[in-house]
């Protein structure tokens, strides 16, 4: 266990299995990769475990994969055959599952446990740049139907006491996820809500918790995303950091030739 205080991570964790298509797909994540794998070094230290809030999960309280050794899910389609058979096979914590269900409890947002939940590609290709042997346990938490930014940053502010405790909380998600314009369609409501994003990020703790809480508001953002599922793995991070600043350890203007993503550290 770390004696530090590890910093909170929002990711924009790309598109589908992509770090298991590198022959096919690299040049188009380089710099995500690039930015995936140097966590390890600005953390400083490895994490006891990891907490990871995805965005390819939802119930109707907080849930939290509990399994020891969790399974895959590959929740994509139309990508190569290889893809359906990838292995990420970090561990699960059981303990930390319960650690979180705790805090979460104990703070009015009930949490259930799920021990036969897998990894899912939000996890899993956002997961394997950064810890590429799978030897950090990850355990996985929903968000909560509804979808409500001040539930979700609610939670993140209980699980604040996780960063002296060893664990790397991270949002995996995508600051821009329209994928019915997920291409040059695209563009001007990417780099709008985008721009947006980043200076909403930089704003003092109060300022920037109340930018989120009205993020709807944003220039373009319910083209940014239609449905908000990818962002509020961001309010639970902001949360756990709330009076921490911002910086972007990762940012991209032509992603996919034309849209802008951006990922966020916090602390």
């Amino acid at each position: 266990m770390t004696s530090q205080t590890l910093p909170t991570y929002f990711l924009s964790h790309g598109g589908g299995p992509w770090p298991f298509m590198m022959d096919q797909v690299g040049h188009l994540y380089a710099k995500l990769d690039a930015s995936l794998r140097d966590i390890p070094r600005q953390v400083g230290v490895t994490p006891k475990a990891v907490l990871v809030i995805t965005s390819h999960w939802e119930g109707r309280d907080f849930m939290l994969s509990s399994s020891a050794k969790p399974p895959m899910i590959y929740d994509y389609g139309g990508f190569p055959a290889h893809t359906y058979e990838v292995q990420y096979s970090a561990p699960g914590s059981p303990e930390l599952a319960a650690r979180v269900k705790a805090l979460l409890d104990a703070g009015g947002h009930p949490a259930q446990l799920d021990a036969q939940r897998g990894f899912d590609h939000g996890t899993f290709s956002a997961m394997y740049p950064v810890y590429p042997n799978a030897d950090v346990p990850i355990v996985q938490l929903s968000l909560k139907q509804g979808l409500d930014p001040a539930t979700h940053l609610a939670v993140g502010r209980l699980l604040a006491p996780l960063r002296d405790e060893g664990v790397l909380i991270v949002g995996s998600g995508l600051s821009y996820h329209n994928l019915r314009a997920f291409n040059a369609q695209g563009a001007a409501a990417s780099h709008a809500f985008d721009d947006w994003l980043r200076a909403a990020m930089a704003l003092p703790a109060a300022q920037r918790t109340a930018a989120l809480l009205a993020w709807d508001e944003a220039p373009a953002a319910r083209m940014a995303h239609p449905r908000e599922e990818h962002l509020l793995p961001l309010m639970v991070v902001v949360g756990a950091a709330e009076a921490e600043a911002a910086s972007v350890p990762y940012h991209e203007d032509a992603f996919m030739g034309s849209l802008a993503v951006t990922s966020f550290r916090f602390g």
